[in-house]
């Protein structure tokens, strides 16, 4: 199928050929008959991605000092590479979608196949939605007129943040398509509109909807609002434009009445003078999306709706009431199409995007069927018969580290869950195949290393079915999220009828520098104190959510776990885990894990998310027979007490150069496990023992 997509680095946009994605849980999969290009949210994409590197930093200044500090950290190369692989990626076009279902995943019950719907799709032939950001079209309401509703709702829920009066007056600074969508339903709502727009074909618009308007660059807009409203102001602001300027919230605080609102639905600049603010004793409100829901993983990816009697308006609910308007003529969005496009011909719109003055565009899309979930992409020859490889999972790990190091690889497919990110790693590294159907991937005989690096919460399930499709395995950390799935893997690896191996991407334990300490220290026990700055990561994460992420000890505590069981040689009998806060604050990121090891050995982790970002990331002491070895960050590694060691220092490195070369090297010839299967459950369940640890309260055992 057929997806839009724009580069951040050049801004260039394409049209990408991408598997069609499966229908999950909780989600609709809608065939899409039109689309919505978002002029205002589109157009500044395009600007900064055809923005220089330095303009792109003038634009987000507040990245710039995290940048700093990486260099400190890191060095200047790794971080240049890093800033540009980020910059240099495609992020996909859209959120205004209608089209008809096709499918609907489980625990979803008001939708069946052939129900004409809009969603926040992308523009795609095919769309995966959260079934709470999807909603039943009206028949009186016309494909072309669906479109709009996620882009009115946008509008919509400025408005309702508002809460303007029957004959209130209302200023709306910025005639665009949402601007105007504003307008008019302010007026539905019985209020009086002054529309702000410097643009003579919007104002024109605006005025043939009955809108009082103002050209800034003719009028005076102070004098004219204090005019008509007998100087007292505007009873509300609503700002939808979108300008770096900082006047607008100036001129907005100017004419507006005392003790009254300003909504910001658009982006300004927002340098506010205090003045301004001060002597009327305004409210600046910010407006978020389409509604109560949006960006909320439990109402869109769980499904959990909010009650009505506590959540009147949600983002669906507002797609509803925006759906109303359009079936009873109160709100006519037809005057605001500039022009309906063939998909193919998507250029025509992008190409003058920045400088058009459309108001609205609108894809129509080939209402064709048999789209696949794999598709050939490259028609590049895989000629290893041994070592092929399948990856699943497309997100950072797979773009950042992983697929840099297997250029020289024989990789064959590559699928992620909604076909895009796939689409996008397939064409920078020639990968043939692309699919969103992972037992695909599996059914393949040529596929005999099959790499798992999803979201953790997909890894127990992955690895079973890999191990049973008599497939090698690496799955990137955590092995598991709860002990019954280790259980499970456990038995499978138990019960495999093909020699396979399974390795977890542990890959510490292959750095140079911890090989360097092994060789210096052999296998004596030792004391081991291991820092990590792990740095902030906002508590609405998927990372701390307990059936996705499994939270950072979990999903992360368990490389420095089995980087100390590496050094020792030894493993874990016993752990006890502490954290900022006790165990009831929902996050386990500020953590202490002490370790007892069956050699006598003891490893500390000290594991914080609240330390400065300039401070080296991680590093390692390691104390044992009078002498003392230092690792800071993987670079450099320092010895006390040795005859023939004082220093090594190389390049950043964490392992996983050796660890993917060597991973290699075992499945077409042969040989031990990378990491014994024992040790790897032997980390596993200590991750698992220092939770229960921290819950108990005690020292846990590790059998």
């Amino acid at each position: 199928m057929k997806q839009l997509a724009q580069n951040l680095r050049t801004g260039k946009t394409v049209l990408l050929e991408v598997p069609a994605p499966l229908v999950k849980k909780g989600h609709v999969l809608i065939k899409t008959r039109k689309s919505l290009v978002s002029t205002g949210t589109e157009k500044m994409l395009i600007g900064f991605g055809k923005a220089s590197i330095l303009e792109k930093a003038r634009l987000q200044s507040d990245k710039i000092k995290p940048i700093l500090n990486k260099i400190k950290c890191d060095g200047l190369l790794p971080t240049a590479r890093s800033v540009l692989q980020r910059l240099d990626q495609l992020i996909p076009l859209g959120y205004c979608n209608v089209g008809d279902v096709m499918e609907v995943g489980e625990d979803v019950a008001h939708f069946r196949r052939g129900d004409r719907v809009v969603s926040n799709g992308l523009h795609a032939e095919m769309v995966c939605v959260p079934a709470n950001l999807v909603a039943k079209v009206p028949d009186d309401v016309t494909d072309e007129e669906a479109a709009f509703t996620v882009i009115a709702a946008v509008a919509l829920q400025g408005i309702r943040l508002l809460g303007p009066a029957l004959g209130e007056t209302v200023v709306v600074i910025g005639l665009g398509l949402t601007g105007l969508l504003t307008a008019e339903m302010l007026k539905a709502n019985g209020c009086r509109v002054i529309g702000l727009e410097p643009d003579e074909q919007k104002l024109q618009i605006a005025s043939e909807k009955g809108i009082i308007t103002i050209n800034p660059r003719h009028t005076d807009p102070e004098k004219l609002v204090a005019d008509l409203t007998d100087g007292a102001g505007a009873d509300g602001i609503i700002i939808t434009a979108s300008s770096a300027s900082h006047d607008l919230i100036s001129l907005a605080a100017k004419i507006a009445r005392k003790r009254s609102k300003v909504i910001l639905t658009g982006a300004v600049g927002l340098n506010l003078r205090r003045e301004d603010f001060y002597k009327r004793e305004l409210t600046l409100q910010v407006s978020c999306s389409y509604g109560p829901g949006r960006y909320d993983p439990n109402y869109e990816e769980k499904g959990l709706d909010y009650p009505i009697p506590f959540v009147r308006w949600t983002a669906n609910r507002n797609f509803e009431a925006v759906m109303d308007m359009l079936a009873s003529g109160l709100l006519n969005v037809k005057p605001l199409i500039t022009e309906v496009i063939p998909l193919v011909n998507f250029w025509k719109v992008y190409d003058q995007i920045v400088d058009s003055k459309g108001i609205a565009y609108l894809f129509h899309y080939p209402q064709t069927s048999g789209y696949k979930n794999t598709i050939r992409f490259q028609n590049k020859v895989i000629k290893a018969v041994n070592g092929t490889i399948g990856i699943v999972g497309a997100g950072n790990y797979t773009r950042m580290t992983m697929l840099p190091l297997l250029k020289d690889f024989a990789v064959k497919y590559i699928a992620s869950e909604n076909g895009f990110s796939a689409a996008e790693l397939a064409t920078k590294y020639r990968i043939p195949y692309i699919t969103t159907d992972f037992g695909e991937m599996l059914s393949d005989e040529e596929v005999s290393l099959v790499i798992v690096a999803t979201r953790h919460d997909k890894h127990a399930a992955m690895v079973i079915q890999a191990l049973n499709a008599g497939k090698h395995v690496f799955v990137e950390k955590p092995l598991a999220l709860l002990p019954e799935q280790l259980e499970a893997i456990i038995e499978a690896w138990q019960t495999r009828e093909h020699d396979v191996s399974l390795t977890v991407g542990f890959n510490r334990r292959f750095s140079s520098h911890t090989l360097k300490i092994k060789e210096l220290l052999g296998n004596a026990a030792m004391n081991v104190v291991v820092t990590v700055n792990a740095g902030y990561i906002p508590a609405e994460s998927w990372v701390h959510d307990p059936q996705i992420g499994g939270g950072r000890i979990v999903g992360e505590g368990c490389h420095f776990i089995d980087l100390i069981s590496f050094l020792t040689g030894s493993s874990v009998t016993a752990v006890c885990m502490n954290t900022m806060g006790g165990s009831g604050n929902g996050m386990q990121d500020n953590a202490n894990i002490l370790l007892r090891y069956q050699n006598g050995s003891t490893g500390a982790i000290n594991y914080f998310s609240n330390g400065h970002p300039a401070f080296p990331k991680e590093r390692v002491e390691v104390h044992s027979l009078g002498k003392t070895l230092v690792l800071d960050n993987f670079i450099t590694l320092t010895g006390y007490g040795f005859k023939h060691f004082t220093r090594y220092k190389s390049r950043q490195d964490k392992g996983h150069e050796r660890q993917f070369r060597q991973l290699r090297e075992m499945v077409c010839n042969g040989g031990p496990a990378l990491i014994p299967f024992g040790e790897i459950v032997n980390t596993t369940r200590a991750t698992f023992a220092a939770m229960e640890s921290l819950k108990n309260t005690c020292w846990e055992s590790v059998e």
